[in-house]
Formats: structure tokens, C-alpha cells, sequence
């Protein structure tokens, strides 16, 4: 009789660095890193990975950490994986790569993980005019619950998924990104129409050799100093998938995948326990390491029959995702809206990116009057199972998006009432939470009217 227990093909010992790992890791995209392993169609096969920080922030109730994060080593990723069909034919260019996940978790020993906001020197957040310094909140998870004694009075399920499931580009597909990313640096905001209230963060996160990390391609070999200079960052979604965050990708999703080299050269990483839409503090789900047991199927020229290119070449598409079946359930939401109108009341024209900001301050604001910092609020939104949504895109000159905040994941009734609003949280285990000064010069934007 088969067995039928997943094979696994990537280990992760988590107290050891990422350069110590029994298969090399990686953090940029290039067609060039070879393949560490190589499975068939039909296999369930287990792929472990450490968090996008490789273990560089830690549980320790500070956030120096994260204040001095080096930006250029994430994502630490687990692949290249190599494709074939039982025939032992590969993945080529052109077909559509079928990942199924079957299951995912924490890895066993290492239930607990972070959420936190970047210093604004240091990439920021979405918010990052208003909330500057760098902060960070620890999560224990207790089975399929999350609960921090730094945001306390809070509980709620996860829905674990990976923020990183991708394929490897092309030659011609990289030099695409590197193009069009140089040419959005290079611009600078004097060329923005729409979305300039977040001009202050990085425009783009370009190839650079600092920090990066090629598999089994040898740090300072010649071809590792080739390659470093033209592989991509991990930072962004693109066509091949990658950075996605999207968090309903959890037991039971497929993501269909376009293809673009030879073996497809899957890749996977950046674990969440559990995210909320949009992921707004940046480093903002709650990360940790894990595991994915995945399945795969090659769907033959999947791409020309599925995928319909929105750009000049046959290369601008994107994934398409099936959403499984395992979600939280919910039935009592505040939902707060948001307006293309900034905080100094300027007007944009249907600014889905100023709604949402508008909508995530409201709540922010709001949630503030329970007991808890801004701040607090902030992590919160960015990690617990909140739905985000483009509410309204066409009616002139307002784009309208909503943020829903499930109620059941607070102590306390949260909802408006006549009598006067409650101080909790009632559970108060530790109410400090780890930050550190801002030591930069930027200005930060205050709302007027905003509760203190």
C-alpha cells in the first residue's frame, strides 16, 4: 500500500540562519537560480519556510529589531522548485502551473509571531505620514487563535496562507520589470496623477546586490555579480505571481500560475498566521515561519487558452486564485467608509488609494475611543480577518471604500450606543507596546479633527 504522507522536499531547521539551511534559500526573483528540487504532478509534497526576516526579528518585547531591519534581504523564499509530469516532461513556457494547497501551518515548536510598523526612514507602512516609528506587537497562537499581550482584548481565528506563491521570470519578463520600475524611480513624484498623499514612501525596490541571496549560486562569483545586479526584489505582486498577501489563499486555494521558464522554478514564502485586507502597517500580517503541503498540475499552453495579456506582449497577465473552502465565520461587522478626500479636505478624482486611507483612519480613530493607542489600532487592522473593499469606482468625483471590522474578535461591545462609550479593553494583560523613537526629519500629517 502507497503512502500517502507528504513528501518533504524543502526542510527548515528554525534555529539555524538562513545561510545554514540543508537546501540554499533565495530573496529575488531571476530565471537564472537553479532549481533546488524537483517534484511530479499529482504529488502532495511539504515545503517548509522561515519567516520573510529568516529569523533577523525575533519574540523579544522590543522593537530595535525591527527599527534596524535590513530592507534588502526580504523575502527569504523556499524553491526553486522544478515541475514535471509523470513523464518526467517540465512545466514549460506558456503553460499554466496548477498549486493546490492542501494544508499549511506554523511550523511545530515555533507557534508565536509578529506584526509591526516599519520606521518611516525604513519603508514605512500605508500610513507611515501619520504613524512613523517603528513598532511592534508579539502574537501567541493558541491552535487556530491569535492573541498578543500587546494588544489585549483581542482574540480571533486565523486564516494562515502564504503572502508568497510565484513562478521564476523569464530574461524577457525581468527586463520588463526592471524597465518600467527604473522608469517610475527615475520619473520621481512630479509625474504622479493619482495616489501622491503616499509619495513618501519608496516609489520602487530596484535590483541591488546588497543583501541578496541566489540559492546555489555562490555569493561573489562572477555570475552571482551578474545576477544580483539584474534580479528582481521580492517586494511587489507581478505577473508571476509572488507577493501577493492575499489572505483567503488558505486550505484548499489553487493559484494558476503562468510560466516562463522551462520546470516553471516554483517558489514560496512569507508565511502569515493571519492578515487583514490590504496588510496596511506593511510588515503588518501576522508573520511567521511554516509549512505548505501543496499539490500541482500542468495545464498544457494554459496561458494562451485562460490568460488574456493586458500590455504590449504576451507576458502582461497575471494569476488567476481559487479561494478554498476554510474561512473564519463571522456574522456581525462595523464597516467604516473612507472617501477620495484627504486629511487636508483636498478633493481627489476617484482615488480608490485616498479612500481606503480615509476608511483605515476612520477606523483607526474610532476604535481609539475603546482603550487602546492608535497604534494598537493600526497592527490590529493590518492582521486581524478585516475585509477590505472598493465600494464605489465610478461615480464622480468620489471613489468609496469600505474596511469591515469583525465584531466578535473584541471583549467588549465595540458598536455605537446612547450611553457613553466604554474605556476598556476590560482584559488588560500588559498594555505596552514595544516602539522606538523616529529619528528622521519628515513631517508627519495630522487630521484637525481628529480625537487625540
Amino acid at each position: 500500500m502507497g503512502s500517502h504522507m507528504a513528501r518533504l522536499v524543502v526542510p527548515i531547521d528554525v534555529k539555524k540562519k538562513p545561510s545554514e539551511q540543508k537546501l540554499p534559500l533565495h530573496n529575488r526573483w531571476h530565471p537564472a537560480i537553479p532549481p533546488v528540487a524537483e517534484v511530479r504532478t499529482g504529488e502532495l509534497f511539504r515545503v517548509e519556510m522561515v519567516d520573510f526576516s529568516g529569523g533577523g526579528i525575533t519574540k523579544e518585547y522590543t522593537a530595535e529589531d525591527i527599527k534596524f531591519q535590513d530592507a534588502s534581504i526580504v523575502h527569504y523564499l523556499s524553491g526553486p522548485i522544478r515541475v514535471v509530469d509523470p513523464d518526467g516532461n517540465p512545466a514549460l513556457p506558456g503553460d499554466l502551473l496548477v498549486v493546490e494547497i492542501c494544508n499549511l501551518g506554523p511550523l511545530p515548536g515555533d507557534e508565536w509571531g509578529f506584526t509591526a510598523i516599519f520606521d518611516r526612514e525604513n519603508g514605512g507602512g500605508f500610513l507611515t505620514d501619520h504613524f512613523p516609528r517603528a513598532t511592534k506587537a508579539i502574537w501567541y497562537f493558541e491552535g487556530i487563535y491569535a492573541y498578543s499581550p500587546h494588544i489585549p482584548g483581542v482574540r480571533f481565528p486565523g486564516l494562515t496562507h502564504p503572502g508568497i506563491v510565484g513562478t521564476a521570470p523569464s530574461v524577457e519578463l525581468l527586463n520588463i520589470w526592471n524597465e518600467r520600475e527604473s522608469k517610475l524611480q527615475e520619473a520621481g513624484v512630479e509625474s504622479f496623477k493619482l495616489c501622491e498623499v503616499l509619495h513618501q514612501r519608496p516609489l520602487a525596490n530596484l535590483p541591488t546586490p546588497k543583501g541578496c541571496v541566489l540559492g546555489k549560486i555562490k555569493e561573489g562569483s562572477p555570475e552571482w555579480e551578474r545576477i544580483a545586479r539584474e534580479a528582481a526584489r521580492t517586494i511587489p505582486g507581478r505577473e508571476n505571481g509572488g507577493n501577493c498577501d492575499i489572505k483567503n489563499l488558505s486550505r484548499g486555494s489553487k493559484v494558476y500560475l503562468p510560466v516562463f521558464v522551462e520546470g516553471a522554478n516554483l517558489s514560496t514564502g512569507d508565511m502569515h498566521f493571519s492578515q487583514g485586507d490590504g496588510e496596511v502597517a506593511f510588515c503588518g500580517a501576522i508573520e511567521m515561519s511554516g509549512f505548505l503541503q501543496l499539490k500541482c498540475e500542468i495545464i498544457r499552453d494554459g496561458m494562451k487558452k485562460y490568460l488574456t495579456p493586458m500590455g504590449p506582449t504576451p507576458l502582461h497577465v497575471n494569476p488567476i486564485f481559487e479561494i478554498g473552502p476554510v474561512e473564519p465565520r463571522f456574522s456581525e461587522w462595523l464597516v467604516f467608509e473612507g472617501i477620495s478626500v484627504d486629511e487636508s479636505g483636498r478633493q481627489h478624482y476617484l482615488d480608490a488609494t485616498v479612500a481606503y486611507k480615509r476608511a483605515v483612519l476612520n477606523a483607526i480613530d474610532y476604535l481609539s475611543r475603546f482603550g487602546y493607542s492608535k497604534e494598537q489600532v493600526y497592527l490590529l487592522l493590518s492582521c486581524c480577518p478585516c475585509e477590505g473593499r472598493i465600494s464605489g469606482i465610478v461615480d464622480t468625483p468620489n471613489a468609496v471604500a469600505t474596511l469591515a471590522i469583525p465584531i466578535a474578535i473584541f471583549d467588549q461591545d465595540i458598536r455605537p450606543k446612547i450611553t457613553n462609550v466604554p474605556t476598556g479593553p476590560r482584559v488588560v494583560r500588559n498594555p505596552g507596546l514595544p516602539q522606538c523613537s523616529y529619528d528622521g526629519n519628515l513631517p508627519t500629517t495630522k487630521n484637525p479633527s481628529a480625537t487625540t
